[in-house]
């Protein structure tokens, strides 16, 4: 379907100017050069890029370099050079040519019809290849004109036989020639009915005309459609109307391109003769740009999906056929392995869903197909442990299970295996030490309990604490873990560890502490210490995430090794692919699933220097009940909400208790530890500890009175002012003096601000970037809102230092002119708007004497302490002073203030001047 719609340009302005300015000459060139300029105006299919030309014309003019060149063709060469630089279009050309003869294209619509059937077979091969493959040979693109007049043949001697083939190779190699208006067919055989599709859009320069191509509703013969391979073969010599094919569809993502780059050609040449002159010049008149790309295949070709010689692409396409006609037997053995064996049976619908529904169209090789499936598995599933790889020249192997040790209860063999498996010592420091490189398979454990007791547990019994080395453990049976965890906690009470899936025997075990065990129990107190390494493998891995997710110990060491567990590996038949399939869930006793992926020490040093640390840390938990109480005390002391602060500090020592401080190893992780459990436990996120070495400066010092000279330089600083249209005031300022400093740069303000401001009809008041600072002049900036008489109250403070609570009262005198409080007042706010600041607004809008626009406001502090938490280097930064509502009784501060109008801050300014704006009068109702 063609579509013709004219376009209008305009000369640029720039090169028309430069045309009628040129200067006479006796001399050929410069009217050669105008000629020249011309056609291009009149013809160049880019009549926009021509004003890139001026520059370039006007300097060959008036420099006078082509006026001393008197030969022809040294003359058209340099022309060339520079029509080419100016446009930067290869295909501009200037030739010098004094016996030329124009060759008349043929037009074939008008030639006898068993001469087009002639001149089609000539260049149309066809054949069908072994596995039903079809081959297309096709030499020149035929026009719309021909193709009607030629239908019947061509659908009963072309399209019909290839319609029935199983895929194609479209071999476009030779193709040099054709007619545009071909295209559409062609696309159209490779395409559904509907809808169609716009593949197309040819702008025509001299009748300045866009052509729009689109897919036809009906062909000449039954299409070939949309599912089966079609695999296009191009190289360099592949031109003109054959590079459209193959650029659109490989665009489609309809056709896999095979060979080299193609030529780059053009919609339409033409070699025009500048007039007076033996002089030719070759122009591009017509111009191609994709819809579904927005660029084109002129000059730069089309690029192949796969790069190979134009001899050995035959081959190639043969070879990507096979591979992609083993694509679906491949997906759906993929699909039944996952169905049979995945351990999230809930997942399995969504995978085999989207592995039907997975475009691979481009996959040209196995391991493309890999990569695209193993993405999309991941993406849906979420589980590292499913995984699909190429394994060229491996084999495939099933996760082997341990060998089962030899079922004995001869005591020498039994205490034999436990001094090869376990290792004990006793280090200074009273630490116990103890060392296993694999987790014996449980029945045999439970035998060698006897003998564990006396040589394992009874040596460590009355250490101070334990180190577990699992450096060089690679694993073993998940069972065994939890005769080994059982031996950390209490004997007087029976935990839930973990549970395990097993999809394959549909079966789940939940495993618990042993009540019953043979020897003395490590209990759930005293320090564990579990050291990692890259080597530390599968159940070595579980057995530590196991002590995390427990809250039972801490880890130190290196990332462990992240071996997938429970995974079942299997070799697709007749491919080098793999799907590894995770059958086993390993789920701890929080009901999070393992996926593996390595466990993340809490201290991560590495494996050498673990034993060393090790004494650091336990040091350094020591202390750690007293810094954790600590915070406590302090919070109940100076937190100004009494009964936060105390169901605070209980929350922190359960925590302790619990044990989930024992992923804490220095002051650092302590400090952020602390302030996620204060801000979680009082929804304050004010509560803050930090770590320094040195005592904090208060951070509240006394305000410094400013003298004579810097009250000018303060009130620039602190102060901006402006006049909007409506009589309307904008006042912003960013911080909150002391009221000492108001005092004293107060004459000052209201001569060169507030003067400026008091008499408009309403006022827009800044606070978006206002952040705090002093609350002792909130009560002086009310006053000025509210009439003298009667006082107005406020808000009121609690002071948790003093226990005292003070209301705060409008003033019964100011410096300068009121405000009133019959007129208007605009407060714009943002996330950044805290403090003081928050308390001025907050009033304000509870006393309805402003409209607040803008953020919901940080929820800051009125007043904060920092207190040292003990003796430590951790400080704690406490709000110990509240704000009460004076008309709700109840205390904000902490959520902060919601504005009368949400909207984005960058927004507040322009909806508070859609407020203020005028209002239209209403006319008087006629009686």
């Amino acid at each position: 379907m063609n579509r013709v719609v004219m376009e209008q340009h305009t000369p640029p302005l720039l090169l028309m100017l430069l045309l009628f300015t040129l200067s006479a000459s006796s001399s050929f060139q410069p009217a050669l050069v105008l000629e020249m300029a011309k056609i291009l105006l009149e013809n160049y299919c880019f009549p926009e890029n021509l004003v890139g030309m001026q520059e370039a014309i006007q300097q060959a003019i008036t420099s006078g370099e082509i006026l001393q060149i008197s030969d022809r063709k040294t003359l058209a060469a340099v022309l060339t050079v520079g029509v080419q630089g100016a446009l930067n279009d290869p295909r501009l050309t200037v030739s010098y040519e004094p016996n030329f003869v124009p060759v008349v294209p043929l037009m074939l619509p008008s030639l006898p019809t068993d001469q087009l059937i002639r001149l089609v077979r000539n260049s149309v091969k066809l054949d069908i290849l072994e596995d039903n493959i079809g081959y297309l040979r096709v030499d020149r693109i035929i026009g719309e004109e021909t193709a009607a007049k030629l239908g019947s043949l061509l659908r009963d001697n072309i399209w019909d036989k290839i319609a029935h083939t199983s895929s194609l190779i479209f071999d476009l190699r030779y193709s040099t020639t054709g007619q545009l208006s071909g295209v559409p067919f062609i696309i159209s055989y490779f395409s559904d009915t509907q809808p169609l599709i716009h593949i197309d859009t040819v702008y025509d320069r001299p009748s300045n005309t866009t052509m729009e191509l689109w897919t036809m509703p009906s062909i000449k013969g039954e299409r070939y459609g949309k599912k089966k391979d079609v695999i296009i073969l191009i190289s360099k010599r592949t031109m003109g109307a054959a590079e459209a094919v193959a650029y659109t569809l490989k665009n489609l993502k309809r056709a896999i391109i095979v060979g080299e780059r193609s030529a780059g050609g053009s919609v339409k040449v033409q070699k025009i003769k500048i007039e007076g002159s033996e002089f030719y010049i070759t122009v591009p008149v017509a111009r191609s740009v994709s819809p579904i790309t927005g660029q084109s295949w002129e000059v730069s070709g089309v690029s192949p999906t796969v790069s190979v010689s134009p001899k050995e692409a035959v081959t190639k396409a043969k070879s990507l056929l096979a591979v992609r006609s083993s694509i679906p037997n491949i997906v759906q053995r993929i699909s039944v392995i996952i169905g049979q064996l995945y351990a999230f049976t809930d997942r399995v619908p969504a995978l085999q869903q989207q592995l039907q529904s997975t475009d691979l169209f481009s996959v040209i090789s196995e391991e493309d197909l890999a990569v695209r499936l193993n993405q999309d598995l991941q993406t849906v599933s979420e589980d590292p442990r499913l995984t699909i790889k190429y394994m060229q020249d491996s084999s495939a192997t099933a996760e082997e299970e341990p060998e089962l040790y030899k079922d004995t209860d001869d005591p020498k063999v039994l205490a034999e295996l436990v001094d090869t498996t376990f290792k004990v010592k006793i280090l200074p420091g009273n630490a116990g030490y103890l060392r296993f490189d694999e987790f014996i398979e449980s029945a045999a454990l439970m035998k060698l309990e006897e003998v564990m007791a006396k040589k394992v547990w009874e040596p460590l019994k009355d250490t101070d604490y334990l180190i577990i080395d699992l450096r060089y453990n690679t694993g073993g049976y998940s069972p065994s873990l939890a005769l080994i965890l059982s031996y950390l906690q209490d004997a007087s009470q029976r935990s839930h560890l973990f549970t395990i899936y097993d999809r394959i025997q549909n079966t789940t075990t939940e495993y618990y502490s042993v009540s019953e065990i043979t020897g003395p129990t490590y209990g759930s107190k005293r320090g564990v210490y579990v050291l990692t390494s890259y080597y530390t493998a599968s159940v070595g891995e579980e057995f530590a995430y196991l002590i995390q997710s427990l809250h039972r110990g801490t880890v130190i060491g290196e990332i462990t090794s992240g071996a997938l567990m429970h995974s079942k590996m299997f070799q697709i038949e007749k491919t080098d692919l793999a799907i590894t399939v995770p059958s086993i869930n390993f789920i701890d006793n929080n009901g999070e699933c393992w996926l593996g992926g390595g466990v993340v020490p809490d201290a991560i040093v590495l494996a050498e220097d673990t034993i060393d640390h090790v004494h650091d840390v336990s040091h350094f938990h020591q202390g750690l009940r007293s810094l954790v109480e600590g915070t406590g005390e302090l919070l109940e002391k100076y937190y100004a909400i009494h009964e936060v602060a105390l169901k605070v500090s209980k929350v922190l020592m359960s925590k302790w208790a619990e044990g989930l401080y024992r992923s804490v190893v220095d002051f650092e992780s302590l400090a952020s530890q602390l302030t996620a459990d204060l801000q979680e436990a009082s929804s304050d996120h004010r509560l803050h500890v930090f770590h320094c070495d040195v005592e904090p400066e208060s951070l509240h010092d006394i305000a410094k009175i400013p003298t004579a000279e810097e009250v000018g330089f303060i009130i620039d600083a602190l102060f901006r002012i402006e006049l909007l249209p409506g009589n309307v005031g904008y006042l912003r300022f960013d911080m909150m003096a002391d009221v000492e400093v108001f005092n004293a740069i107060g004459p000052q303000f209201i001569k060169l601000v507030w003067s400026k401001i008091v008499n408009t009809d309403a006022l827009i008041i800044d606070m978006r970037y206002n952040t705090g600072g002093y609350s002792t002049a909130i009560p002086l900036l009310c006053t000025y809102f509210f009439d003298a008489e009667p006082l107005i109250h406020l808000y009121t403070v609690f002071d948790c230092t003093t226990d005292t609570m003070t209301e705060v009262m409008t003033l019964p005198q100011v410096r300068g002119q009121r405000y009133g409080s019959s007129k208007d007042i605009y407060i714009l706010t943002s996330h950044m708007t805290g403090s003081a600041a928050e308390v001025f607004t907050r009033t304000m809008k509870d006393l309805n004497r402003a409209t607040v626009i803008g953020e919901p406001t940080i929820g800051g502090s009125l007043s904060s302490g920092t207190y040292q938490i003990r003796d430590s280097v951790l400080y704690a930064s406490i709000p110990n002073q509240v704000v009460l509502s004076a008309v709700t009784g109840k205390v904000w501060s902490v959520s902060g203030v919601e504005p009368h109008v949400i909207t984005q801050a960058s927004d507040a300014l322009h909806v508070a001047q859609r407020l203020t704006a005028p209002k239209p009068l209403k006319r008087k109702q006629v009686e």
